[in-house]
This record gives C-alpha cells, structure tokens and sequence, in this order.
C-alpha cells in the first residue's frame, strides 16, 4: 500500500529522559525529556548513561501516529529551522516508582498546544532525529495539499448602508448639517 493510499501511519519512538539534581530546595530532581529514538525497541526506564548525579533513561517507547488530517500541522513543524516532535509527559501514580510516564510523543504543534494550555502534563519539544525527519516528511508531502487563497469579497447588504457624506439622513435640510449650532442667524440679527 503506498503513503498516498494510508490514512495513518504508526513508528515505535523511544523516549530519552535525563534526571539531574535540582536547584532548589523544593525540587530535588528536574526530569527532562532530552531524545527520541526511532524504532526503538520496549523499554521501562533503562540507564543509558550516568555521569556524577545525572541520569540518561530509556524511559518508554511509544507509538508515534501520524494522520491523514494533520498533513497542514506537521507541515508546519517541518517548515521550522528545527523540525521539532514532542513529546507529553504525565505525573505518575501517587508512590509510584517514577514520577513521571511518558505519554505521548507527537509530530504536531497544534496537539502539543492542547496538552500544554491545560498545565497538567509537561511538553517538551525535542529536534527530529533525520531518519524520523525524512519520514515525517515523505508522509506529509503525500498528504499535504495547500488551500489557494481566496480573497473574501465585501457583503452588499453592508455597503448599501453606508451614507455619501450628506449627513443623518433623518435631517432635511440640504445645506451643511456639520455647522455649529446657530450658525444659520444672519449677521447683525440678535
């Protein structure tokens, strides 16, 4: 089946995640999602990496879904100096042994605004890797079909309200409506 005929299309994303010391006395780690991994494989908060206090995990692999419908979206984030995915990121479980779950990773700004406004998940926006860019691309391009612009055109039933400067149309006097009051005397009259 080729891309055109597709109405969506799915690739297993591995989520990186770096835990380091906090600055503050009220958070004493800062969880950061740093990288994507295409067509990674499943993984539940493996170590990557250390260095002192800094972690690197492998925390999830999710699927990241592009639609048919959302061509203009991630033609939007691709036309960016650094296409970028995003990736959502929730609160886990009261004692739960992480702190945070991925949720979803996403190619579209406008879903990554959504889930921002609300305040309750963190979103970070993380540079595609070019693999992911390449197919993110081939994607859209096959799906991505620009509107033509149309200029709107002025509604008549507003212009045929419109007044040719004469004045309020309730006065009947053809002469100057915009003098100032008692200005119609004739000089020498009091």
């Amino acid at each position: 089946m080729s891309l055109q005929d597709q109405k969506s299309v799915t690739m297993p994303v591995g989520v990186v995640i770096r835990r380091r010391p906090g600055v503050t006395r009220w958070a004493k780690w800062v969880w950061t999602p740093v990288a994507i991994l295409p067509g990674a494989g499943p993984a539940d908060w493996k170590v990557l990496r250390e260095e002192g206090e800094t972690v690197e995990f492998h925390a999830a692999t999710v699927p990241l879904t592009l639609y048919r419908g959302e061509a203009e979206a991630y033609m939007v984030a691709l036309s960016q100096p650094e296409p970028p995915v995003f990736v959502i990121l929730r609160q886990g479980e009261q004692g739960a042994q992480w702190p945070y779950h991925v949720h979803m990773v996403t190619a579209s700004p406008h879903e990554a605004l959504l889930y921002s406004e609300s305040g309750e998940e963190i979103v970070e926006r993380i540079a595609m890797p070019k693999g992911l860019l390449a197919w993110v691309g081939s994607y859209t391009k096959a799906h991505y079909v620009e509107e033509t612009f149309v200029k709107r055109k002025r509604r008549q039933h507003l212009e045929d309200k419109t007044e040719d400067g004469i004045g309020d149309p309730r006065i009947s006097q053809a002469s100057d409506v915009y003098r100032a009051p008692g200005s119609s005397r004739k000089a020498g009259e009091t």
